[in-house]
């Protein structure tokens, strides 16, 4: 019988990597502040964060950013993760993250014995329903070859980067691209659509030519058929992710002469009341400042599609 795993934070991406760890055998303790997520996602519910952690010896985490991961982890005392870090526990970090609290984060369990490394995701829900993630991981490889099995159950590739803080490092980075391509996608899509041109026909050509990205190969062919692909990131946590990005660049001393565009574009889009929709809508709010346009036609109420 395998080790039981703790996870916590069962949301939009920390359920389905659950119910892959499940899918292969593992016994999981889970635990989300929204009741009733663990047993949905086929996790045994825990009363708090710290029963979590006081009763697995692998720990992830999957939360929306850095002020909530300091906030589950703790100070060291009460019922947060950090005051039951003993010697030989592996926290894995899955969420998006500031480096440098990551880093900080990581001496502290370090000073308890226990290891806490970063793990950044990309591949979206479509990846994690299928376990086919990709993970950029910082810190100790020893305590990644540990875990390497447990986070297996959700990915198909995991890169290691380098020392703590390196793979929230990589995530970041490659949030950044990901939220260009999608902001300066839509907008392409939006003038498309107003200029009279076939949208799928558009695709085809971009697709063949330089214009070619994730968005245009992954997101607007579902898109310009009225499917959002729901279930991914948020407008509120691709703003989150870019702000990062500029934080980053600035701490390095990098000219962050792109950061503008999106920063403007889900700036726009949690403005315009879509911050909770998926990150993919930033269409619909670039299509509203410019007349109201939207890729597809709307199905009318007790019309079918």
């Amino acid at each position: 019988m395998s080790e039981r795993i703790g996870f916590i934070g069962l949301g939009n991406m920390g359920g389905r990597m659950v119910k892959r760890l499940v899918a292969d055998g593992r016994e999981v303790l889970g635990f989300d502040v929204r009741e009733g997520l663990a047993a949905s996602v086929g996790a045994q519910p825990a009363a708090s964060a710290g029963e979590v952690a006081a009763t697995c010896e692998v720990v992830l985490l999957s939360l929306p950013d850095s002020k909530v991961i300091e906030k589950v982890v703790g100070d060291g005392d009460g019922d947060g993760v950090l005051a039951h870090a003993r010697a030989g526990q592996v926290i894995v970090d899955l969420s998006t993250a500031a480096p440098g609290s990551t880093r900080a984060l990581a001496e502290r369990f370090a000073a308890r014995g226990a290891t806490y490394l970063d793990a950044g995701i990309s591949g979206g829900a479509a990846a994690a329903d299928k376990g086919a993630l990709t993970l950029m991981v910082g810190g100790d490889p020893e305590a990644l070859e540990r875990v390497h099995p447990v986070l297996d159950a959700f990915s198909s590739r995991i890169f290691f980067c380098g020392a703590s803080g390196a793979g929230h490092t990589a995530k970041v980075l490659n949030n950044f691209l990901n939220a260009v391509a999608l902001a300066s996608t839509a907008e392409v899509m939006v003038a498309g659509k107003k200029a009279g041109l076939d949208l799928a026909v558009l695709l085809d050509i971009l697709n063949a030519s330089s214009g070619v990205n994730f968005a245009t190969l992954n997101r607007f062919p579902k898109i310009i058929t009225g499917d959002y692909l729901e279930g991914g990131l948020t407008n509120a946590l691709m703003m989150k992710d870019v702000s990062l990005y500029a934080d980053l660049t600035a701490a390095l001393g990098v000219a962050a002469l792109n950061a503008s565009g999106p920063l403007a574009s889900f700036g726009l889009a949690n403005g315009l009341g879509y911050a909770d929709r998926i990150s993919n809508t930033v269409v619909d709010a670039i299509g509203d400042m410019s007349g109201g346009v939207r890729l597809h036609t709307p199905v009318a109420e007790g019309e079918q599609a």
